[in-house]
């Protein structure tokens, strides 16, 4: 204990509740507070959150968001110092599995801060999802009370010393979905997380998902968590177990596989012609021009009576006139004949055999 801690003790109230508090807090973190009401609302989640004088929600929500915060720096700090030499993407999946919800989750049931967490529900200690985020909330609190320092004392002291063996989490590989997404890949097996399930929990109002593995549309394991990545980790996870120990089950995913294949792989239907048959187009022979005039003039004589004797007409003219553009002699019917026609038709003719 340091002198700070002897003369944050003397400072204790003699109120029974508030000491007890106090008590309760230096067991979890290793310290007394300077100021409890950090703390209080630290361990208020937002199923009983109250209102302050401006109506404001009075809950763990902002004091997580500032932990959540803290503890990528703080361990970011501690793991870039322990492990000298170690490459980019080594620390950074390192300090993931520190800060993960599921590490933290177990933390807090472990140090026994969910046993202060005040929320409508009658049990937490169940929920990884709100205990994690009460860890967060009091990562906050112990920022606002002591600073960047003493979050970095209470990670190294309490966290990393008594709880957290930091070379087994760093060297110990968790991420059940990207080993499955791996395999998946490198054998080229279709793999897709199917949700099942998205809800709320009636007691504490936290999010529950449920997701199941396919693969070649073959069902694997599901898994159930706080969170999609929660859920789909242990998805995975049981799915990795069940390929190892049943034969049968990647028997039917690679039997699935090779049918999907064969179906690829056959030859298409021939593509229909897109090109349009212009069968309404009459075809003709080329001919030369003067031809086809005068087949279109017989094919046009044809539709018409047969002529009458060519007889002279008054402007001199004969009404078998050859001239292409006259067409009086294309009628539908033949004209009848008027009484005045038959009387000169009959004159012309007795004439005629003078």
């Amino acid at each position: 204990m340091t002198l700070q801690d002897i003369i944050d003790r003397l400072r204790l109230p003699f109120r029974g509740e508030e000491k007890a508090l106090y008590q309760a807090l230096f067991d979890i973190v290793g310290f007394y507070p300077n100021h409890i009401e950090y703390y209080k609302l630290a361990l208020m989640h937002k199923s009983v959150s109250r209102r302050n004088e401006k109506g404001r929600p009075l809950n763990n929500e902002r004091l997580e968001f500032l932990g959540d915060a803290m503890l990528d720096a703080v361990v970011g700090d501690i793991v870039y110092h322990h492990f000298e030499g170690k490459r980019e993407g080594f620390l950074t999946n390192t300090r993931s599995k520190l800060v993960s919800r599921d590490t933290l989750g177990k933390l807090a049931i472990e140090m026994g801060l969910t046993k202060l967490i005040l929320s409508s529900g009658h049990n937490n200690s169940h929920n990884s999802y709100m205990a994690g985020n009460a860890f967060e909330a009091l990562v906050g609190a112990i920022y606002l009370d002591k600073g960047y320092d003493g979050v970095m004392r209470f990670m190294k002291t309490r966290i990393l010393t008594q709880l957290i063996n930091i070379d087994k989490v760093a060297y110990k590989e968790v991420n059940f979905k990207s080993k499955l997404l791996e395999w998946s890949q490198k054998n080229r097996v279709r793999m897709e997380f199917r949700m099942l399930k998205q809800a709320k929990e009636k007691a504490s109002g936290s999010p529950v998902f449920r997701y199941r593995v396919v693969l070649e549309g073959v069902e694997g394991e599901s898994g159930e968590g706080y969170s999609k990545k929660e859920s789909q980790q242990l998805a995975s996870e049981a799915t990795l177990k069940r390929l190892r120990r049943e034969p049968q089950f990647v028997d039917a995913i690679f039997a699935a596989k090779t049918s999907r294949t064969q179906m690829e792989e056959e030859p298409a239907m021939a593509v229909p012609d897109t090109e349009q048959q212009a069968d309404f187009i009459i075809q003709h022979d080329e001919k030369p021009a003067e031809e086809s005039r005068r087949n279109r003039r017989a094919r046009t004589v044809t539709l018409a009576p047969q002529p009458q004797p060519a007889t002279q007409a008054a402007d001199g003219n004969t009404n078998g006139s050859t001239d292409e553009f006259d067409l009086s002699d294309i009628t539908a019917a033949p004209k009848e004949k008027t009484r005045e026609d038959i009387i000169a038709e009959a004159e012309a003719a007795a004439f005629a055999n003078e």
